[in-house]
């Protein structure tokens, strides 16, 4: 009879597996994030992670088929749904469904997972995590620039210095005034006006030339794959370069105008707040590739470098942004609703946090580990267990200020030898190990055995440069020793605390 053939264990392209340590550091870096977000006064919201397709509306790769840039599929009412590509185009959706019981200003902050049907390569995920915060119902460039300020605030929360971040300002309103003065303002091209923002949008990945070409007939990378251009001639092109490397073709009127006035009025404001140039400035060539974005946008890039795969120095560039979106609420109501807000881009940040050390790239502790010694008495080593783990709790099942929970389990694997278990303490990284086999339980009165996995692991490694018999027995002696098993929890908080 022919064995079943075995599905392969595969993992699909542009999608990662994460462990305790990478998550745990997430956890952390979000948790400071979160604080920042709170001291501005934004409180959490939760959107799912798909919407009706016409809600997210088309501002990835303008194609026909409704998935072009968005995984999509449609229920068994045929309507369309897809994975959310960000967290705003659902928060506009949120925030016109919601918006007689919302306060205006609505300020909310959201992270979670956002999916992208683009081709995976090294750094692009399919799927990752953002961290959004958003301010609906303020007209006022007051509220860009505080995006700004808390952007900052957040880089030097998580331990980047000044100097090796920088807040980039621009505004989308002076490019759409350059496209304008050169013939392709107006709804008929709309459609090359995103491809000009997307080209331009690359500028911190490609030389100025490998641009041009985005602007113009289009590009051939090193595989060969083609990405059509913006079509336009060398005249146009070379007025949005002009104004993309020094702001020539800039005018201080009409709809540019407009724009400069803002970025002047945001100056004023977040440098009264003493942010100076070196953590917020005016930088020409922002322009983000989101269609939706109608005023003010900004990018924080951090500008220490790092080595590419070449071995070569390169500035570690952006790892968030975002601007404001005046007509994206307006979709679903009969007027605009004006809206800003910023977004961190969780999983390249936390690259350049581990990069910097700013965050811890072992694993967590593990949990202290009961293990079994005799199967005849898995009750009383649960009590062990459940005595650690509620021992932070008063008799009423209350925290007790100031005392931390332990995080204790029972060895639940095959207990039929003492090996194995030591090997589970050692991956699962626990700090101690609880023994208690018959010689222990039948003392006067009961004992335990605390195994310190940390010193016993010290000890091994320097066992052979020990050359002192009693240096050597002292410190056996601190890695495994008994406690009176009505002192347990003492005991291993004692262990722990050392």
């Amino acid at each position: 009879m022919s064995k079943p053939k075995l599905t392969e264990a595969r993992r699909p392209r542009g999608l990662e597996d994460r462990g305790p340590a990478a998550i745990n550091a997430t956890r952390d870096m979000l948790e400071t994030i979160r604080q920042v977000y709170e001291r501005y006064g934004f409180e959490p919201v939760e959107t799912p992670l798909m919407e009706y397709t016409e809600a997210l509306g088309k501002f990835l790769p303008d194609q026909d088929r409704p998935n072009a840039g968005v995984f999509s599929f449609q229920d068994d009412d045929e309507q369309w749904l897809s994975l959310r590509y960000d967290l705003t185009a659902p928060l506009a959706r949120y925030v016109a469904e919601n918006f007689d019981k919302l306060p205006k200003p609505y300020r909310s902050y959201r992270v979670g997972p956002v999916f992208r049907n683009e081709k995976p390569g090294p750094g692009r995920f399919r799927q990752f995590m953002q961290f959004d915060a958003d301010t609906v119902g303020a007209s006022s460039v007051a509220a860009d620039a505080e995006n700004c300020m808390m952007f900052a605030d957040a880089m030097e929360a998580l331990g980047i210095p000044r100097g090796s971040y920088v807040v980039k300002v621009n505004n989308r309103k002076v490019l759409d005034g350059v496209m304008e003065a050169i013939g392709i303002g107006g709804p008929n091209y709309a459609a090359t006006r995103l491809t000009v923002l997307r080209a331009i949008d690359k500028m911190d990945k490609f030389p100025v030339e490998e641009i041009r070409k985005l602007l113009g007939p289009g590009r051939k990378d090193e595989s060969g794959d083609f990405t059509k251009g913006a079509g336009l001639n060398s005249t146009q092109a070379d007025a949005i370069l002009g104004f993309l490397v020094d702001g020539s073709g800039t005018t201080a009127t009409g709809l540019a105008g407009e724009g400069l006035d803002e970025l002047n009025a945001m100056l004023e404001i977040y440098s009264a707040s003493g942010y100076g140039a070196d953590r917020i400035a005016i930088d020409m060539s922002v322009v983000r590739g989101l269609e939706y974005y109608t005023g003010p946008v900004y990018e924080v890039e951090l500008t220490f470098e790092v080595a590419d795969d070449d071995g070569k120095p390169v500035r570690f560039g952006s790892v968030g942004g975002g601007g404001r979106y005046d007509g994206l609420i307006g979709r679903f109501r009969a007027e605009d609703v004006p809206a800003t807000g910023i977004s961190i881009g969780v999983s390249r940040l936390q690259a350049a946090l581990t990069h910097l050390g700013k965050l811890k790239s072992e694993p967590p502790a593990g949990p202290v580990v009961v293990t079994v010694m005799d199967k005849a008495r898995i009750a009383e080593y649960q009590q062990m267990v459940s005595e650690l783990r509620n021992s932070h709790l008063d008799k009423d099942g209350r925290p007790v200020p100031g005392v931390l929970p332990i995080k204790a389990e029972l060895y639940l694997g095959d207990a039929s030898s003492f090996g194995p278990q030591l090997k589970y303490c050692d991956r699962r990284n626990s700090p101690l190990a609880i023994i208690q086999g018959p010689d222990e339980a039948n003392q006067v009165p009961p004992v335990v055995q605390i195994k310190d996995l940390i010193k016993g692991a010290a000890l091994a490694a320097s066992a052979k440069t020990i050359t002192d018999r009693d240096e050597f027995q002292r410190l056996r002696a601190e890695a495994q020793y008994a406690v009176p098993r009505q002192g347990l929890v003492a005991a291993v908080r004692k262990a722990l605390g050392q």
